[in-house]
């Protein structure tokens, strides 16, 4: 073989390995691709960012491994990262669409929409079928103060893709933000005329009653509702044009028809049904009544393990009063759902509205057990413990708050709080008064802490001086709260000072002190020893009537004043 031929041999072997050598690459390259995005796809994003970081020590350009990079930095929350990859990616192949996109959604995400629209603008050059794009824009104009932007984006929907009920929709309430309230109604009536529709006539229904327009609403109630019978927008709609208006017989045939729907959401049931009881006055009720139960029972017909259905007919019957049954509603839902803490805490705030104190304490106890995060069912059987004088088992409780939450400066507040009141009824104020301490350490300007730590020292006569400057502190917090002003005014009484006692014990009465046996009593001594008998005799004739054991030796001691007057 001469040498030109194994010149030409060589060149020839060579060019092939180096084809072979590059075909193979990318092969390996893809394969590897496809690994990591399997990866991903399991979430295994360690796993993934291995493979793709392989693939980028070869080659640092490769658009795909930077994109699948980007993917992995947004599933971990890092914009920045993910920012950088995916713009390498869109550097390496500029034509990709879901490089720029995805490009774009960060930007979105970190509050920069005019980069997101600038990338939208540009990709919708290139895609111009791309309808997502379209609708991303109308949003994006509209949320930076774009509107007009906004409306000719909706034109281009329209001629593009054409009309649909949420393009009439999302027109209407944008002409309404924009304060062009004729030519949003006009959108309306459009659409209207050439496309009828149950969502959008029953959108110019609820228009009208927003206007006091209520016969045309109801008008159109009744078009949406002749398109779809059971349309629940429209059958709510018109129910509660028809309440507003005192139809009450179509009322209820209306509100009978739209809590029939199996179909219909329960939610939705309950919370308009709430709304309706939380503003129901006492004659609608009296007038009503068997009508409405008829409703809530009905409604737990359809729904019957429905936990917000179950809260409704707990919470009607307890406005109706009717304990009873709320209970079992409450008590029935906790028990359905007891992996519900809303519905828990439903039925053990019933229990202590209904003080049924020894359910309260043991519901209590059941539900922290569920839910050991949540103290608040063990400060809530607390209050059960409580009222029963089970004072050790607060005390208990107290601790255990202490124990779960000890960085929880609002909890353990509440428990060395409620551990000073306990010790004091219990007759151990030294310990009262260090666990006040305590609290007060948490929060200084506690003014729960401060008045009840300030009127006992005064009960005893003690440190009036530290209980002077506590009080004080709850009376400028709280100018006209009663119980701050009476004590107050009374160790100021004690101190002497009557004369400057009286102003605020004058505003106590004018704040509940009124009510109040004790703050009466304590304004009737500020009198008599200001010479104004014949107006503590008053006061304390009134917290005679008011008394009820609050005070155990008032008869003796108005009797006794009387003598020496």
């Amino acid at each position: 073989m001469n040498v030109f031929h194994r010149i030409s041999l060589y060149i020839f072997f060579s060019f092939f390995a180096a084809v072979f050598t590059l075909d193979a690459q990318e092969y390996i390259s893809e394969n590897m691709i496809l690994t990591a995005v399997t990866a991903i796809e399991e979430k295994k994003y360690s796993e993934a960012e291995a493979v793709l970081a392989m693939i980028l020590a070869a080659d640092p350009d490769n658009d795909a491994a930077c994109y699948y990079m980007g993917t992995i930095a947004i599933a971990r929350n890092d914009a920045s990262k993910a920012e950088q990859y995916l713009k390498k990616a869109v550097e390496a192949d500029p034509e990709n669409f879901w490089y720029r996109y995805r490009l774009a959604r960060i930007y979105e995400l970190t509050s920069r929409p005019e980069l997101t629209i600038d990338i939208y603008e540009e990709l919708l050059k290139d895609f111009p079928k791309k309808s997502d794009l379209y609708f991303s824009l109308v949003e994006l104009y509209a949320m930076n103060g774009q509107q007009e932007k906004s409306l000719e984006t909706l034109k281009k929907i329209e001629t593009e893709f054409g009309m649909t009920e949420s393009i009439a929709m999302f027109r209407f309430n944008l002409l309404q933000q924009m304060g062009r309230q004729e030519e949003a109604m006009q959108s309306l009536w459009e659409y209207n005329e050439k496309y009828s529709s149950p969502y959008v006539l029953t959108a110019l229904a609820d228009y009208e009653m927003s206007v006091y327009n209520d016969s045309t609403a109801i008008g159109f109630y009744d078009e949406a509702l002749e398109l779809a019978s059971d349309y629940p927008p429209a059958l709510i709609g018109k129910a509660e044009a028809l309440r507003i208006t005192r139809k009450y017989d179509e009322y209820f045939e209306v509100l009978n028809r739209f809590i029939s729907l199996s179909d219909a959401p329960a939610a939705g049931k309950s919370d308009y049904l709430l709304a309706v009881v939380r503003r129901m006055d006492p004659q609608f009720v009296r007038s009503f009544l068997s009508r409405l139960d008829e409703v809530i029972e009905k409604t737990r017909e359809v729904h019957p393990s429905d936990s917000t259905v179950l809260q409704l007919a707990g919470v009607y019957y307890y406005s109706t009063d009717r304990k009873q049954k709320a209970g079992e509603a409450f008590r029935l839902n906790a028990e359905t759902f007891p992996k519900s803490i809303s519905a828990s805490a439903s039925y053990i705030e019933y229990l202590m509205y209904a003080e049924q104190w020894e359910e309260l304490s043991q519901e209590g106890r059941k539900a922290f057990g569920r839910f050991p995060s949540e103290t608040a069912f063990l400060e809530m059987a607390s209050v059960g413990d409580y009222n029963l004088k089970e004072f050790d088992k607060v005390l208990e409780i107290c601790d255990k708050v202490i124990e779960v939450a000890p960085k929880d400066s609002s909890k353990t507040l509440r428990a060395w709080s409620t551990k000073g009141d306990v010790y004091y009824q219990k007759g151990e104020r030294k310990k009262a008064y260090k666990a006040y301490d305590k609290a007060l350490k948490i929060n200084p300007d506690y003014v729960y802490v401060l008045n009840n730590y300030a009127y006992y020292l005064s009960m005893e006569g003690k440190r009036l001086k530290k209980a002077y400057a506590m009080s004080k502190k709850t009376v400028e917090a709280e100018p006209d709260n009663a119980t701050y002003l009476d004590t107050f005014g009374w160790i100021l009484y004690l101190q002497g000072k009557a004369l400057e006692a009286k102003p605020f014990f004058k505003r106590a009465m004018l704040y509940g002190g009124k009510e109040s046996p004790v703050i009466m009593d304590h304004y009737a001594e500020v009198l008599y020893a200001l010479g104004e008998h014949d107006l503590a005799f008053v006061y304390w004739d009134m917290a005679k009537r008011k008394n009820n054991g609050e005070i155990p030796d008032l008869e003796e001691r108005i009797k006794a004043r009387k003598n020496t007057k």
